[in-house]
């Protein structure tokens, strides 16, 4: 009886020492660590600076364009041989269409740096990492475009 109650605890013992490794290897974490979702958020940094960097050139060069635009124009009108009525409405056309230059590109730097931002915080949501590692908090740094 003793031989009985031995060797059923060997088997038992056998068994648990067999079947635990293997238990354990099934619980493991996930590949989804923290540094794989810090990556993610780092992937979606790069796609909104990216973004935004070319928002920000077509800014600029909209701005450029429309000084240019407005210097033309008034040289233009200085230059005529036009009397004074002409030369004022000629004069207040130069900034009536720089002002309104000036409000379409603001316009549209607005709009495409919302919408980097918008695509950012949906892509870092995805991702799942903890909120230490996003630079959300920093968006208000950005160039409004008076």
């Amino acid at each position: 009886m003793a031989t009985k109650i031995v060797s059923t605890a060997m088997v038992l013992v056998t068994s648990l020492l067999v079947c635990l490794p293997v238990l354990a290897q099934t619980n493991a974490p996930a590949a989804d660590t923290t540094q794989t979702k810090i990556t993610c958020v780092g992937t979606a940094v790069s796609a909104r600076e990216s973004s935004l960097d070319t928002a920000m050139t077509t800014y600029t060069t909209a701005l450029s364009a429309a000084y240019a635009a407005r210097a033309t124009a008034l040289n233009k009108a200085y230059a005529s041989d036009s009397n004074t009525t002409a030369l004022k409405a000629d004069i207040k056309a130069a900034w009536s269409a720089f002002k309104t230059a000036l409000k379409d590109a603001q316009k549209a730097w607005r709009t495409s740096r919302s919408s980097a931002w918008s695509q950012f915080k949906t892509q870092t949501k995805a991702c799942k990492a903890p909120s230490s590692a996003s630079d959300s908090g920093n968006s208000g740094s950005e160039v409004s475009g008076q």
